[in-house]
C-alpha cells in the first residue's frame, strides 16, 4: 500500500491526495483508496486511474470504463483519454459525513470488455472549515458562597463540525481571582471545560462575576468560538440534588410516534423549600438532541419531538441536569438506541443496461447493477432473482453487483423480445421487495434462407398470348427480420441448354411475379420448366429454388386442312359410284387435320350442299361419304357435293371440301362419256396427268417410275378406261397433325399410296395406316359393310 500527501501552503487550502493500489491484482478482488481534502473544485485531479490500474494510455477508454457509485450519487468521474480521475462537483465532508470520521465514500471501477470490477474508496479529509460555536451566547452559572476551592463546575462545550484536529482542543476563560479552567476529555473523545475555583467566594463582596470562555480548535491559524459566562454566587444551600440512576438506558423503535414517552428521570433533594425544588432540563446537548426530544422541566419525561430514522442515527446520549432552587445541580446520562426496523425496501441501481442483443450470441451480458439496504440486520440482507424459464441468469459479480447474461444463444425466430423483471427481496420482517422490469429485444442474424410456399409451380398459359403478360407468381417468406428477411428472386440457368429461358419468361425481382416475353406458340412448344431462385440480402445472403412448370393452353388458331380430297383450286377428285349400290355404299371419305389440340382439333363434317338433296350422306365424326338410298336411272350422272369441315373450338372454325361422284351402270363395262361430258373426259385426261407429275415429285424416285409409266399408259389409251382419276396434291402436307380417334384426322403416322390399273374395277386407295386401320377393312364393296354402314350412317 502506498500513501501520498500534498505539502499543505499557508498562504491557501491545499488538497492532500492518497491513494492505495492493492498488489493482489486479479479478477474483482483489487480495491484502490484516495484520499483527499473536502471543499476541494469541481474538476480537480485526485490521480490518474490508468497508470494505479497498471493501464496504458486509452486503455480506459477501449475496455469502457465507469464509475459507479451506490445510488444516483456521483461524486467522481474519468476523463478515459487521460485516465484522470476527477472530482465531479465540490464535497462537503461535514454535509456527506456529519461528525462520522474517518468519511469514506465508497465507489466501484468497472471495465466493460471484459467485464471487471474494481472496489475503491475515496477518503474526504477534513480542512478547518468551520469555527466552534456555543449554541448559548451566555452560559449561568450559580454556585454557592460555600464552595470550598478545588471545587469543579463544568460549562457547556462549543460544537465543531469539523472532526480530527480540526475540532475543539482547547478552552480558555478570561483572567480573574476566582477561577482558573481546566480542559477534560469526555469519554465520546469531546472536550469540555470545567471551571476551577481558587478561592472561596463572598457573595455579600461581589455576587456574580461575568467571565468570557473562549473554545479553541486545532487548525492552523486556529478558530474560535466564545460565550459569556454569568456566575452568580447564591447563598448555601447544602443537599444538591441525587438521581435515582447515573444512567439510562432506554430502546426506542425508529417507527415509535412523535410525542411518544421515551423515559422518566428522576431526582430527590433533602433540602425543603426552594433549596428542593427540583427542576431538569437537558445539559450536554446538540442540534440533533433538541431536534429529536424534549424534557418536561417538572415531571423529567423525555417525549419524542420528531420520529426517529435508524439509517441517520443509531444512537443518542443525553445529559440531563436537575436543579434546585438554591442553585445546587446534578447531573445524569440517558443512553436513547434506536432500534431498527425494516422501513426501507432494497434498492437497485442500474449501472449498465444492453437492450438489443444479437441472436446465437451466447452467454451475452444484458445489464450490470447494483443493490443495496439501508437498514440493518436480516433487514438489510437482500437477495436477488428473475423470473424462471427465462434464457438468462443472474451472477454475482463483487460486493451487492450482479450481472444480468444470456444463458446460452438466443433464436429471434422463436421469441424476439424478453420482459424480465428483476426482485430484490429483503429478509426482514415483514419482506420488502423492489422489481425493476427491463425489456430485451433479441435482433436479427441471418440464420434463415427464404423458403418457398410451394416446392413447385405449374402455371397456364394461353398461347398466342400478349408480349409482357403476366402469367403468374411465385412468393417465398423468410422468418428473419429486416433486410435479412428481404427476398429477391431471380431465373436460375436452365438445365436444358437448347431451353431459350431468356427469350421466354422474365421475374420482377421484388415480387415474384413473371411474365412471358413474347407470345407462345402452343404448336411449337407445348411445356417447359425452369427452376426460380430466392435470395435474401442478408450478410451472408441465403437462398433457395423452386420449380415452376409452364403449360401452354391451345388456342383454337388452326383452321381444319382438308387432306383429300385436295383442294386449293385444283382439279377436283371424281368418284365412280355404282348405280347398283345399296343405301350406306361408301363413296368416299373425306380425311382433314386440324394443327390445333383437345376439343379445338375434334372435327365433325356436314354435307353442306348437293346436287341431289337426300342422295348422299356425310358421317359427322369420320367424314364417310355414303349413298343415302337406292340409285335409279332417273338420278342425273354426276353430282356436286360440299363438305363442310368443323372443328369444335370457341369461336369453331371450319373448312370446305368440294366432292364430284359421278354415277355408272358397273365397273366392268367401259364407261362412254355423254355428249356433255366430252369437255369433262378432256379435262379429266390433263388432270390425271397432273396427278402423275404431283406425286412424282414427293414420293422417291422408284415410285416416281412407276407412276409415270402408269401415267403414260394412262394417256396412250383411245378412250377413257376410268374417269376415277384423282390429283395428288403437290408439296409436303402438314407436318404437325394430331391424331384424334374416330374425328377424320391424321396423325404423322399414316402413309399416302396411289396405284392406278387398267381394269374397270380399279380403285384410288387413299390411306394405308401405319397403326390399326382407322377407316375399316376394303372400300366397303360387300353387302356386309353396307349393312353396318347404314347402322351408323347420318343423313343431311
Amino acid at each position: 500500500m502506498m500513501e501520498t500527501r500534498l505539502p499543505r501552503a499557508p498562504e491557501k487550502r491545499q488538497v492532500t491526495a492518497i491513494f492505495f493500489l492493492l498488489l493482489l491484482w486479479e479478477a474483482g478482488s483489487a480495491t484502490i483508496k484516495y484520499s483527499v481534502l473536502e471543499e476541494r473544485d469541481s474538476g480537480s485531479s485526485v490521480a490518474n486511474l490508468a497508470k494505479d490500474l497498471g493501464l496504458g494510455v486509452g486503455e480506459l477508454a477501449e475496455r469502457g470504463a465507469r464509475i459507479l457509485s451506490k445510488g444516483n450519487k456521483h461524486y467522481l468521474q474519468l476523463e478515459r483519454k487521460s485516465g484522470n480521475l476527477l472530482l465531479k462537483e465540490k464535497l462537503d465532508r461535514e454535509e456527506l459525513c456529519g461528525d462520522t470520521d474517518p468519511c469514506i465514500l465508497h465507489f466501484q471501477v468497472l471495465l466493460k470488455n471484459p467485464v471487471q470490477f474494481i472496489q475503491g474508496e475515496l477518503q474526504l479529509q477534513d480542512v478547518n472549515d468551520h469555527a466552534p460555536e456555543f449554541l448559548e451566547n451566555e452560559i449561568l452559572l450559580k454556585i454557592s458562597e460555600g464552595s470550598h476551592p478545588g471545587t469543579s463546575f463544568p460549562l457547556k462545550i462549543a460544537q465543531d463540525l469539523d472532526v480530527g484536529s480540526n475540532t475543539v482542543q482547547n478552552y480558555t476563560i478570561s483572567t480573574n481571582s476566582y477561577f482558573h479552567l481546566f480542559t477534560r476529555n469526555h469519554s465520546d473523545g469531546k472536550k469540555y471545560p470545567e471551571l476551577v475555583l481558587d478561592q472561596a467566594l463572598d457573595r455579600e463582596e461581589q455576587p456574580q462575576l461575568r467571565l468570557t470562555l473562549t473554545a479553541l480548535d486545532g487548525g492552523s491559524p486556529p478558530r474560535t468560538g466564545t460565550s459569556q459566562v454569568l456566575i452568580v454566587i447564591v447563598d448555601i444551600n447544602d443537599n444538591a440534588p441525587e438521581f435515582a440512576q447515573r444512567l439510562y438506558e432506554v430502546q426506542v423503535p425508529e417507527n415509535t410516534p412523535i410525542g411518544s414517552l421515551v423515559v422518566t428521570v428522576s431526582a430527590t433533594d433533602l433540602d425543603a423549600g426552594t433549596h428542593g425544588e427540583l427542576s431538569y432540563s437537558f445539559f450536554q446537548y446538540s442540534n440533533q438532541i433538541i431536534q429529536a426530544f424534549e424534557i418536561n422541566s417538572i415531571t423529567g419525561e423525555i417525549r419524542l419531538k420528531k420520529v426517529l430514522d435508524f439509517e441517520e442515527i443509531q444512537s443518542y446520549h443525553v445529559e440531563v441536569e436537575a436543579s434546585d432552587g438554591g442553585g445546587l445541580s446534578e447531573k445524569c446520562t440517558v443512553a436513547i438506541d434506536v432500534m431498527d426496523i425494516n422501513d426501507n425496501a432494497p434498492e437497485l441501481t442500474m449501472s449498465l443496461l444492453i437492450s438489443d442483443i444479437l441472436e446465437n450470441s451466447p452467454e451475452t451480458v444484458v445489464a450490470v447493477f447494483g443493490i443495496s439496504d439501508p437498514d440493518s440486520g436480516n433487514n438489510g440482507k437482500i437477495m436477488c432473482s428473475i423470473q424462471d424459464h427465462l434464457p438468462f441468469l443472474l451472477k454475482p459479480t463483487v460486493e451487492n453487483f450482479y450481472t444480468l447474461l444470456t444463458e446460452g444463444a438466443l433464436d429471434r425466430e422463436r421469441r424476439a423480445e424478453y420482459n424480465i423483471t428483476i426482485t430484490v427481496t429483503d429478509l426482514g420482517t415483514p419482506r420488502l421487495k423492489t422489481e425493476h422490469s427491463i425489456t430485451v429485444r433479441v435482433s436479427d442474424v441471418n440464420d434463415n434462407a427464404p423458403a418457398f410456399t410451394q416446392t413447385s409451380y405449374t402455371l397456364f398459359v394461353q398461347e398466342n398470348n400478349s408480349p409482357a403478360l403476366h402469367i403468374g407468381s411465385v412468393s417465398a417468406t423468410d422468418r428473419d427480420s429486416g433486410t435479412n428477411a428481404q427476398v429477391t428472386y431471380s431465373l436460375l440457368p436452365p438445365q436444358d441448354p437448347h431451353l431459350p429461358l431468356a427469350s421466354l419468361v422474365s421475374i420482377n425481382a421484388d415480387n415474384g411475379h413473371l411474365f412471358a416475353l413474347r407470345s407462345l406458340d402452343y404448336e411449337a412448344l407445348q411445356a417447359f420448366e425452369f427452376r426460380v431462385g430466392a435470395t435474401d440480402r442478408g450478410s451472408p445472403a441465403l437462398s433457395s429454388e423452386a420449380l415452376v412448370r409452364v403449360l401452354v393452353l391451345d388456342a383454337n388458331d388452326n383452321s381444319p386442312f382438308v387432306l383429300y380430297p385436295l383442294q386449293n383450286g385444283s382439279a377436283p377428285c371424281t368418284e365412280l359410284v355404282p348405280r347398283a349400290a345399296e343405301p350406306g355404299y361408301l363413296v368416299t371419305k373425306v380425311v382433314a387435320v386440324d394443327g390445333d389440340s383437345g376439343q379445338n382439333a375434334w372435327l365433325s363434317f356436314q354435307l353442306l350442299k348437293a346436287t341431289e338433296p337426300g342422295l348422299f350422306g356425310v358421317w359427322a365424326h369420320n367424314g364417310e361419304v355414303r349413298t343415302a338410298r337406292l340409285l335409279s336411272e332417273r338420278d342425273a350422272a354426276k353430282h356436286r357435293l360440299l363438305v363442310l369441315v368443323k372443328d369444335n373450338g370457341e369461336p369453331p372454325r371450319s373448312a370446305t371440301a368440294t366432292l364430284h361422284v359421278l354415277l355408272v351402270d358397273g365397273f366392268s363395262q367401259p364407261y362412254l362419256p355423254l355428249p356433255e361430258a366430252a369437255p369433262a373426259q378432256a379435262q379429266a385426261d390433263s388432270l390425271t396427268a397432273y396427278l402423275v407429275v404431283a406425286l412424282a415429285s414427293v414420293s422417291s424416285l422408284f415410285l416416281f417410275s412407276v407412276l409415270l409409266f402408269v401415267a403414260v399408259r394412262l394417256c396412250r389409251r383411245s378412250r377413257a378406261a376410268s374417269v376415277g382419276r384423282c390429283l395428288v396434291p403437290e408439296g409436303p402436307f402438314p407436318g404437325h397433325l394430331v391424331d384424334v380417334s374416330r374425328t377424320g384426322t391424321l396423325s404423322q403416322n399414316y402413309q399416302y399410296e396411289v396405284y392406278v390399273a387398267e381394269s374397270s374395277e380399279s380403285q384410288f386407295k387413299f390411306l394405308k395406316p401405319i397403326l390399326p386401320n382407322f377407316l375399316g377393312e376394303g372400300t366397303g364393296r360387300d353387302s356386309e359393310t353396307n349393312s353396318n354402314s347404314r347402322n351408323h350412317f347420318g343423313l343431311n
